[in-house]
Parts: C-alpha cells; sequence; structure tokens
C-alpha cells in the first residue's frame, strides 16, 4: 500500500535553513545535514507512533488486525470516508476498507439490510430507515463527523444572478415550478412570495442530485418546505406535495456530473456540496443565498459559524453488530473519531466544535468501543 508523506514544517524550516547556508562552510553543512535528518526521523517517527495509537481498539495493536470494512452511502460524505481509509490503511495495513458512494438512501437499503459495516449519511436517518433496521435486527450508532453547506451553483457567464432567497429557490426549483423552461418563468410566483429579484429571461437548466441523495433530502427539507410553509398553511400546496423538487430536470448522483452540467449550461442551475463545489473551481459560480436574513457566501467560516443559511452535519452510522463480531471495522471507526479534527478539514469540510466533537467520540465510547 502506498501513503504519501509530508515533510513536516520543523523539517521544512531547517532543510530551508540548509539550503541557505549552502554558500558556507562544507562541514558545517554536513553537520547541517545530520541534524536534518535526526530531526526528520525523530518527528516522523512520533507522527507514525501517534497515528498507530489513534488506531488500536480493544483487539490491540492496529497493525495486527486483519479483515475487511464495507463502507456504504453518501457521496457527500464519502471523501472524508476515503481519506480516513488511506489514512488508516499506514497503520493496519491487513483490513482492507472498500467505500462507495451511490447515495445516503441507496446507501440505507444496504445497511439496515446487514449488507454494510458502516452508512455515510449526509441527513440523519429517517423513522421509516431506522424501522427498517430494527426489523432487521441492524443496531447502529450515529456519529456526526463534520459540517458542510449545500452550494447553490449555476454558469459562471451568468451575471445576471448573484444571490437567491429561500423563495428565489422555491420558484424555480420547487413543486410549483414544473413546466417551467427559463428563468423569467418562475418570475409572477417569486415576487408573490414577496421576492425581490429580477430574473433573465434565459433558458433554465437545472441539474442537482436525486431523490436516492441525501443532499436532495436536505435542500428539500432546509428550502422547499421552509419557503413553502405558509403556501401550505394558506391552502395553495399541499404538505406532502411541497416535500419534493419539481421533477423535470436533470437529476444524478454523482456530483461530477452535475458540476459537467452547470459547466454545459451558461444559464444552468444546481446545488452539490461545499466541498465538491470549491473542488470544482472556476468551473461553476457559487451563488449567495438568502435565508431571510440577508445574502451570504458559502464559506469554512460562514459554515462554521451557520449564518449560511444551508449548512447542515454530516454523520456515519456504525453497525454495532459489525463492530462487536469484527476487530477491522471496531478499530477503523476508532481511527474514524480520532480522526475528525483533521481528515474532514483536509478535503474541503468544515471541522465539529468542540462540544459536537467530544459527543460524537462519547457515542462511540459510550457503545462500548
Amino acid at each position: 500500500m502506498k501513503t504519501k508523506r509530508f515533510m513536516p514544517a520543523m523539517a521544512l524550516a531547517i532543510a530551508f535553513g540548509l539550503v541557505a547556508g549552502a554558500c558556507g562552510d562544507d562541514d558545517e553543512s554536513a553537520e547541517t545535514t545530520e541534524t536534518t535528518a535526526a530531526a526528520t526521523e525523530t518527528t516522523e517517527a512520533e507522527e507514525t507512533t501517534e497515528t498507530t495509537e489513534a488506531a488500536e481498539g480493544d483487539g490491540g495493536e492496529a497493525s495486527d488486525v486483519e479483515g475487511d470494512v464495507f463502507v456504504t452511502g453518501s457521496s457527500t460524505v464519502e471523501p472524508i470516508s476515503v481519506k480516513v481509509a488511506e489514512n488508516f490503511e499506514a497503520v493496519a495495513p491487513n483490513v482492507n476498507v472498500s467505500v462507495e458512494g451511490p447515495g445516503t438512501g441507496d446507501g440505507f437499503v444496504k445497511f439496515c439490510a446487514g449488507e454494510a459495516d458502516v452508512q455515510d449519511a449526509s441527513r440523519p436517518i429517517k423513522d421509516a430507515e431506522a424501522e427498517e433496521c430494527a426489523a432487521n435486527g441492524v443496531e447502529f450508532i450515529e456519529i456526526t463527523v463534520a459540517y458542510d453547506g449545500l452550494t447553490v451553483i449555476t454558469n459562471p457567464a451568468n451575471e445576471a444572478i448573484a444571490c437567491l432567497s429561500f423563495e428565489d429557490l422555491y420558484a424555480l426549483m420547487g413543486p410549483e415550478s414544473t413546466g417551467f423552461s427559463s428563468w423569467a418563468d418562475a418570475q409572477a410566483l417569486a415576487t408573490e412570495m414577496g421576492s425581490t429579484t429580477t430574473f433573465p429571461d434565459a433558458p433554465l437548466d437545472i441539474t442537482a442530485p436525486g431523490t436516492e441523495s441525501g443532499t436532495y433530502d436536505a435542500f428539500v427539507e432546509l428550502v422547499i418546505e421552509a419557503a413553502g410553509e405558509a403556501r401550505v398553511e394558506a391552502g395553495l400546496i399541499s404538505e406532502d406535495d411541497v416535500a419534493a423538487l419539481r421533477p423535470d430536470y436533470a437529476s444524478s448522483a454523482d456530483d461530477n456530473t452535475i458540476v459537467s452540467n452547470i459547466e454545459a449550461s451558461e444559464t444552468s442551475l444546481g446545488f452539490v456540496g461545499f466541498a465538491f463545489a470549491e473542488e470544482a473551481g472556476d468551473l461553476l459560480k457559487e451563488l449567495e443565498v438568502d435565508g431571510g436574513d440577508g445574502c451570504v457566501a458559502p464559506s469554512l467560516e460562514t459554515i462554521a459559524d451557520g449564518s449560511y443559511p444551508i449548512s447542515r452535519p454530516l454523520f456515519i452510522y456504525v453497525s454495532a453488530a459489525s463492530a462487536a463480531d469484527n476487530p477491522a471495522v471496531a478499530a477503523f471507526v476508532s481511527f474514524y473519531v480520532e480522526q475528525l479534527t483533521e481528515a474532514p478539514a483536509e478535503v474541503g469540510y468544515v471541522t465539529l466544535d468542540d462540544a459536537t466533537l467530544e459527543a460524537s467520540r462519547s457515542a462511540w465510547a459510550d457503545a462500548g468501543f
């Protein structure tokens, strides 16, 4: 197994000093080289020891653990689990961790059927899913792993739009927008709902996650249902109908496909997790969102402090039976909870605040691991 190694900051500083002094005395250079090597070896040894200790579970050294771990679920959480799995391989070479991201909903189908050890989820488990798990005897431990922001995106060429309110998003992508083929088609509905945004008379090409995705569920709950609440109370739409996006848009469980479609249309519209939007860079334009307190751009800071109105927690669900019966699963999840201060940030997500981090670690410890 190949592991990327990064030169520690101390070693970098020493190395820089070595280069700066290369024009000086050869003996001094040789001594500096020896010092550099010793410092680097010591630092790397300390890092390896710390990582190995974090990976140890009840079964002893992680390097002694053998077995397979299967992780399924959210494509949004997938990069975090992949990163943790890569780091885990360095200290547990005899454990094979397989991670897939078919979507939160599809993942729970497998998880609650007892076919997966760990479930990545970009939303909390639904009551119906929990009931299915219970019916199949699958007990689980819920662990919050990071924060994310649902990022509304368009093409960089779409200069007419910089910020959209919840009412705008409802008018463009909600259940009452079915059949709207241009941005301007949604103008009357948005204005009726109190929006002051002026939409361009341009094609409305929507690509977003489908119903199998926890990102879809989160967007519907946080934006569509919130914006449509007054319309439900006024009897303009039913409570069941407001709990969905319009059906006539291009849906995909693959975030890369969504980004590609946004790039392909100058007046496109969609949403993905913040990390995927950031990774796409100049291929798309991130829009500010007004949830009632003014326009706020998504960023690590605004997601962390909750001022970005479409922020959400991310989770893993661990099969209690898998953790109890398979030392590889217990060791992997023990390592995962220790990685929560680093791994999410390494792949573009917001790390947990101290209180939530402690709660996540306590949830795992209280389960007996």
